[in-house]
C-alpha cells in the first residue's frame, strides 16, 4: 500500500508542504516496519479530494486522500474466520452461499438498527478496560484492515440489492462470498476474506479501473481501509454498528480531471516525485507516473451516524461528515471514519483509463466507494476503544510500535 497525508475535499486550503513533508517523514519510519509494499511521493503541496461536507485535520497515518461527499445487525460474539485466503479472481467455493438457499431479498430505504444488538454492543463497549500501551506507539488515531482484490461483478448489494447484473463492474475486496443478494448475515456466515485482520468480514467495492488502449480491467494491487478519527477530540467516540452500508462519491459525476484537479487520481510512491505525474494522458484527465510511482486513489466516509439506521434511500442520509470536533445533532453518534488507500499497478499510458461507472468520458470523476460494514464485534470494539477512542496509532493487529 501507499502512504502520505490527505486533506478532506473542497472545504479548505492544503495543508503547506513544510509540514506535510514532516508528516510524511514520519508515516515514512513508523511504516516501514509492517509493510514492505509500494510507499509514496513525499514532494507535494497537494493532494486530491472529492466532494465531501469538511475539512479532519490532516492525519500522519500516512494517506493521501481522494474523497466526496442495512440490513439486520450480526448476531453479537460472531466467531472471526479462520480462512484468510489470498486474493482469488472468483469468490471462492467455500464461501459462496449454497445455490440451492432460497433467494433473498435486501431490504432497501431506510433500515432500521437492530436495537437490542446495538445496545449490547454498546454496553459491551462502555464495559470494555483499555489495553496497557506498549512502548513507542504513536498517537494517531486509527485502526486498519490491509485488503487484497478478491473478484468482480456487475453487481451492487447497496445500490441494486437483489438485481444482479444490474450494476456497472465493480472490483470487491474483503469477504469473498459477496454478490448482488448479500445481506448482513451473509457476512456473518459466510467470512472468508482477503483481508487481515481476519475478523474483518467486511465487504468494500469500487468502480472496475480499464486500460483505455486494451479494455482490459486494471486490478488493484493493494487496498487498506483505515478506521480514524480525524477530529482533535476522540471524546464520546463509539464503535461502528454492523450491517452499516454507506457509499462515497458520485457515480454519475462526469466532469474532466486535469492536473490539479479535485477527484482525481495521482502517482505514488518514496522518494521525490510528482502526485500529477511527469505527464498527462492525451484527454488529460489520467497522470502518467514517473520513476517508480504508480496510480493511486483514496476517498473518505463520513465519521457522524445518525443512531437509528443503517441505510438510506441515497445510502448517504443517514450519516454525515462531522465538523469542529463534533458531530451534527441531526448524527450524534460518532463512528470511525473509513478511509480507502488504493494502488494500483499501473503506471499511466497516453491513452489514459476509464472507470465502468464513466467508459465514455474516461474521466475519473465518477470514482465512488461502497462499504458493507460487518466485524466481529469484540474487535471492532477493543480496536476503538483502545485506537480511536484512546489516540493511539494500531495496525492490523492490534497497537502498532
Amino acid at each position: 500500500m501507499s502512504y502520505t497525508s490527505f486533506r478532506e475535499p473542497d472545504a479548505s486550503p492544503p495543508p503547506s508542504r513544510p509540514g506535510l513533508l514532516r508528516r510524511l517523514a514520519r508515516d515514512k519510519r513508523s511504516m516501514a516496519a509492517s509493510v514492505a509494499a509500494v510507499v509514496i511521493v513525499v514532494a507535494v503541496a497537494v493532494v486530491y479530494v472529492a466532494d465531501a461536507a469538511t475539512n479532519p485535520e490532516p492525519s500522519n497515518a500516512a494517506n493521501a486522500l481522494v474523497d466526496t461527499s442495512p440490513s439486520a445487525a450480526q448476531a453479537l460474539g460472531a466467531s472471526p474466520s479462520a480462512a484468510a485466503t489470498p486474493a482469488a479472481a472468483t469468490p471462492s467455493a467455500a464461501a459462496t452461499p449454497s445455490a440451492a438457499a432460497p433467494p433473498k431479498i435486501p431490504k432497501t430505504g431506510w433500515v432500521p438498527v437492530d436495537d437490542a444488538a446495538w445496545k449490547a454492543q454498546v454496553n459491551a463497549y462502555n464495559a470494555l478496560k483499555i489495553d496497557p500501551v506498549p512502548a513507542g506507539v504513536g498517537n494517531l488515531a486509527e485502526f486498519r484492515a490491509d485488503c487484497q482484490y478478491s473478484h468482480s461483478l456487475p453487481d451492487d448489494p447497496i445500490v441494486a440489492p437483489g438485481l444482479p447484473g444490474a450494476s456497472h463492474m465493480h472490483s470487491f475486496v474483503g469477504n469473498k462470498a459477496v454478490d448482488a443478494g448479500t445481506v448482513a448475515e451473509d457476512l456473518t456466515k459466510f467470512t472468508a476474506t482477503t483481508c487481515k485482520p481476519v475478523q474483518d468480514h467486511s465487504a468494500y467495492w469500487v468502480p472496475t479501473l480499464y486500460d483505455n488502449s486494451t479494455g482490459k480491467p486494471v486490478e488493484t494491487t493493494g487496498f487498506r481501509v483505515y478506521y480514524r478519527s480525524h477530529m482533535q477530540d476522540s471524546t464520546g467516540q463509539m464503535p461502528m454498528p454492523n450491517g452499516l452500508r454507506m457509499i462515497t462519491g458520485d457515480a454519475k459525476k462526469k466532469k474532466p480531471t486535469p492536473r490539479g484537479a479535485t477527484g482525481q487520481f495521482y502517482c505514488a510512491f518514496y522518494g521525490p516525485g510528482d502526485l500529477d505525474g511527469i505527464a498527462r494522458s492525451t484527454n488529460g484527465n489520467w497522470p502518467i507516473c514517473g520513476g517508480d510511482a504508480t496510480l493511486h486513489f483514496m476517498m473518505q466516509f463520513p465519521d457522524c451516524w445518525d443512531g437509528k439506521h443503517l441505510d438510506s434511500p441515497n445510502h448517504k442520509d443517514h450519516v454525515a461528515y462531522g465538523a469542529g470536533n463534533a458531530c451534527p445533532r441531526s448524527h450524534p453518534v460518532k463512528i470511525p471514519a473509513i478511509t480507502f488507500d488504493i494502488q494500483y499497478g499501473a503506471k499511466g499510458t497516453p491513452a489514459g483509463y476509464y472507470l465502468s461507472s464513466d467508459k465514455e468520458g474516461k474521466s475519473a470523476s465518477s470514482m465512488h466507494g461502497d462499504a458493507f460494514v460487518m466485524w466481529d464485534v469484540d474487535t471492532m470494539n477493543k480496536r476503538t476503544k483502545n485506537c480511536v477512542l484512546q489516540r493511539r496509532t494500531c495496525d492490523n493487529y492490534g497497537y502498532q510500535k
